[in-house]
């Protein structure tokens, strides 16, 4: 067993969403994942952190049904999910928010919220489009939060600023009804007061159930959101702390010498 395991979520979490077990993963000669455990509670907000090279985003695409592990289980509320894919992965509830958001820039807030799962009329398949831009702007206004006087469910996604693009995205997981959230790197490239936003709008996901991975290589944006950390170095877990446990300089000191050793000191 290594060092700092905690194998169940946070004190105060119910049983696990979901769980993974031993997972391994390589391409070709390369190892990506070696023999990691996984798991986030209900409405637990987990923050998965490492160095590009990690396994982050490998054990995301496991999770997610874009790649299938060599080995190793993955359990949805207690129930092995034997053949994976994408899609019964966002049936299950699970949505993943990309780094680049996976928004459409030269399309407006509306025609992004409801990309691919458009409201329609029955088998006609006409779009509903009063009714969508209708539900946008609720949405964004009384379940995100947004404030500014000029929004409107036209205006163009490029003209936002990069904390309200993740916004949008999350808002559109929110809207599906996801259950788990996974955001990638969510802050990369943000200003302070972007960054602000963002660990908002996952603080206002917690407060309505949801749970989420908060994928990133900076501890100090997740820090003050996340209730438990993972830490992966080249393919292993190498600790997972709960936050009551450890300082945000504490926690610092331990992901510096993962960096130099690979190891936990």
């Amino acid at each position: 067993m290594r060092d700092n395991a905690v194998i169940s979520p946070a004190p105060g979490v119910t049983q696990p969403l979901v769980k993974m077990v031993n997972i391994h993963k390589s391409y070709g000669g390369v190892t990506a994942l070696n023999g990691v455990d996984f798991v986030v509670g209900n409405n637990e907000i987990v923050g998965l952190i490492g160095d590009n090279g990690a396994g982050k985003s490998t054990l995301i695409k496991v999770l997610t049904g874009v790649e299938k592990q060599g080995e190793g289980k993955i359990y949805w509320k207690g129930k092995e999910i034997e053949k994976h894919t994408v899609e019964n992965s966002r049936n299950m509830g699970i949505e993943t928010v990309f780094q680049d958001r996976a928004l459409a820039e030269k399309q407006n807030i509306w025609r992004n919220l409801f990309m691919g799962r458009e409201m329609t009329y029955g088998r006609t398949g006409f779009i509903k489009v009063e009714e969508s831009k209708k539900e946008a702007i609720n949405l964004l206004k009384k379940m995100i939060g947004f404030t500014q006087s000029g929004l409107t469910p036209n205006l163009g996604v490029m003209g936002l600023s990069g904390g309200e693009k993740q916004g949008i995205a999350i808002a559109r997981a929110l809207y599906f009804d996801a259950e788990l959230i996974i955001l990638d790197e969510p802050t990369n490239n943000l200003s302070i007061s972007e960054t602000n936003k963002v660990l908002n709008f996952v603080k206002w996901a917690k407060e309505q159930g949801k749970s989420c991975i908060f994928i990133t290589h900076s501890i100090y944006h997740v820090y003050s959101v996340a209730e438990r950390f993972v830490v992966l170095d080249r393919g292993n877990t190498v600790g997972e702390f709960l936050k009551k446990d450890i300082s945000l300089d504490g926690l610092v000191e331990k992901l510096e010498y993962v960096a130099k050793h690979g190891v936990l000191a």
